[in-house]
Order: structure tokens, then C-alpha cells, then sequence
């Protein structure tokens, strides 16, 4: 399911249907409120930093966490990742092992972060911070859990697209908000923002007198892997937050594009869609091409027919966030 065009309406703007849902926000952002203050949750005998956001939707949180886990162990930390595992059937506590789990039980995020890291899927996510306490984890990287209270936090991060920013400023179903900003703000220790530097600025400008913590800048870079993409013609598929951002990021590695195919967010990539993707692409001479997280959810038959393109967060003054979890979340 796509969002709605009026949710990305700029703050202040007047739209009907906006207009028309804002009490319906207002009782989404009651209801967040009053989950938020169950918290602070269990406090495990180990740090706990969470990379959450405020907006439903891809905004950056998987490449954040797979910085997050590096920047940790650079300081001497076994980290382990705790995650829901949206998607997946699987209720845990369960430690995802790539080998034998599948998108469909522990979703595809928790697939694709096991490459880096210890990764614990589980609904109730302190009853996952002490399984992964209890297997060596120094510090627990809480992945998409800044409105859940169960677990006490050490150091919060809010992730925003910077392109999107907070959308029109609304909550759900007026807007993209899981809650209010300036209510969401008031516990994370720091805002970063993913994108390109016009549309950091252009955040700024929107957003920037309502935050009250550190702000860092980060963009998504494409992985040098060997592939010449200027000289690949390709049928691409996305089924992340924003797949305009995956075309583009082809786009402008110089990949010719004969078609994209937006998906919804973690769709399932069925050995029927898969084959009519093949077919379509064999006809046009094209490679199909797809995310890192997408390739978590290809049917086993497919995983050699199709080419990823990896990316990975680089952060400006990554050295002062890297003392600033030194601080937050101290080494053993």
C-alpha cells in the first residue's frame, strides 16, 4: 500500500482529507501516548540503543542499525540486534540464523541484518535483550522500537528521510506520524537525517527550530562490488519504503531502466511474480535487479537470476556520533 499524496504535503498546508482525518490522528497519537508511557520498560545489565523513527515506512532504519552495530563493536562491543521481525510468523524469542530461517518467519529486515550482527527476532522485545544478554551481547541494538516501552533505553535515535521529512506533519491516518513531533522528540538523544545534501537543507528549513537534540546528516552510498552499471540495461523491483529512491540511485549509477516495479513494502516476491519479472525481462534483454533487503525474500530458485545493488549509511562527523554512543553506551 502506497501513502497517500496529502501525507507529504508540506506543515501548515490546508488539505480536505487531511482535515477531514485529523481527529482520527488525534486519537492515534492519544493511543501512542499512552503505550509510550507504560515505559521506561525492563533494564537489562547491558546498554541499549534504539534506531527507531516517527514516521510509518522506510526511512533509513536498517542501513542505520548495520552502522550502529559497527560503530559499537569499533569500541569494543559484541553487539546483538533485537527486532520485531515484521513479517515474519515467528513470535520468539529466536536467534535468526540465515541458514535455516526464511523471510516469511523471521521477515526480511532480520535476514539481511544477521549478516552483520547477532539478530534475536521477538515480539516481546525484553524477552529478547536477555536471551541476547544471555548469549554473550554487550550492548542491544533495539531496531524499530522507539514507541515500544518494554524495554528501557539507554540512547534513542530518530531516522528520517530527509526528502520526506515528517510529511505534513499529521498523524496516522492524517499523516505519516506514529505520534507528534515535538512530543516524539522529547526522548530521542539525536535526529538523523538520510539523504542527499539540497534535501537536507530543505529539511532544515521545515523542521529544524522543532528539534531539540543533536542533528547528524547521512546518505545512503551504492557498495563498489565490481558491476560497470553504466553499462546494464535492467528490469528493477522494490518492495522498500520508497522505491523511487532505489530507481534513482540506479538511475544515476547509469543503469538503463526498461522498467521499475514498485512493490509495496516487504510484499511477498512470489515464484509467480518472479517468473513473470523473468519473462518480461529476458524479452527486453535486461538483468533483473533488486534491494539488498528485497533479495531476503526471493524464492530459492531466484537468489542467482538476481543481481542486488548494496548500500551502506555514511555519516558527516561520524567520529562525534561514534564518542557520543562511547559515552552513552560504555564498552566493557
Amino acid at each position: 500500500m502506497r501513502a497517500p499524496d496529502f501525507w507529504h504535503m508540506p506543515p501548515g498546508r490546508l488539505n480536505w482529507r487531511a482535515m477531514m482525518l485529523g481527529p482520527l490522528g488525534w486519537l492515534y497519537a492519544k493511543a501512542t501516548a499512552r503505550r509510550v508511557a507504560g515505559g521506561p520498560g525492563k533494564k537489562v545489565p547491558v546498554p541499549v540503543v534504539c534506531v527507531g523513527n516517527l514516521n510509518v515506512g522506510g526511512t533509513g532504519k536498517t542501513p542505520t542499525v548495520i552502522w550502529m552495530v559497527d560503530a559499537l563493536r569499533s569500541i569494543g562491543h559484541v553487539p546483538h540486534v533485537v527486532t520485531r521481525g515484521y513479517g515474519g510468523s515467528l513470535a520468539g524469542p529466536t536467534s535468526v540464523d540465515p541458514a535455516r530461517h526464511k523471510a516469511d518467519q523471521t521477515g526480511d529486515e532480520a535476514l539481511l541484518l544477521a549478516a552483520f550482527a547477532d539478530v534475536w527476532v521477538a515480539k516481546d522485545r525484553a524477552a529478547g535483550a536477555e536471551k541476547a544478554v544471555q548469549n554473550g551481547a554487550t550492548v542491544i541494538v533495539l531496531d524499530d522500537g522507539f514507541q515500544n516501552p518494554s524495554l528501557e533505553k539507554d540512547f534513542s535515535i530518530v531516522v528520517v528521510d530527509a526528502s520526506a521529512g515528517f510529511g505534513n506533519g499529521r498523524c496516522l491516518p492524517a499523516g505519516p506520524l506514529r505520534e507528534p513531533v515535538e512530543i516524539g522528540l522529547k526522548r530521542a538523544d539525536l535526529v538523523l537525517g538520510i539523504g542527499p545534501q539540497p534535501a537536507q537543507e530543505e529539511f532544515d528549513q521545515l523542521w529544524g527550530d522543532q528539534i531539540p537534540c543533536p542533528r547528524f546528516n547521512g546518505e545512503l552510498i551504492p557498495l563498489q562490488t565490481g558491476m560497470d552499471w553504466s553499462a546494464a540495461t535492467v528490469l528493477a523491483f522494490a518492495g522498500i519504503g520508497n522505491p523511487k529512491k532505489f530507481f534513482s540511485t540506479l538511475s544515476a549509477l547509469g543503469a538503463k531502466i526498461v522498467r521499475a516495479e514498485a512493490l509495496d513494502d516487504h510484499q511477498p516476491l512470489t515464484a509467480t511474480m518472479m517468473s513473470r519479472l523473468e519473462s518480461e525481462a529476458r524479452s527486453k534483454g535486461a538483468q533483473l535487479v533488486t534491494t539488498e533487503k528485497d533479495a531476503a525474500r526471493l524464492p530459492p530458485a531466484y537468489r542467482s537470476k538476481v543481481i542486488t545493488l548494496p548500500v551502506r549509511l555514511q555519516i558527516e562527523n561520524h567520529e562525534t556520533l561514534t564518542d557520543m554512543l562511547r559515552k552513552a553506551a560504555p564498552a566493557p
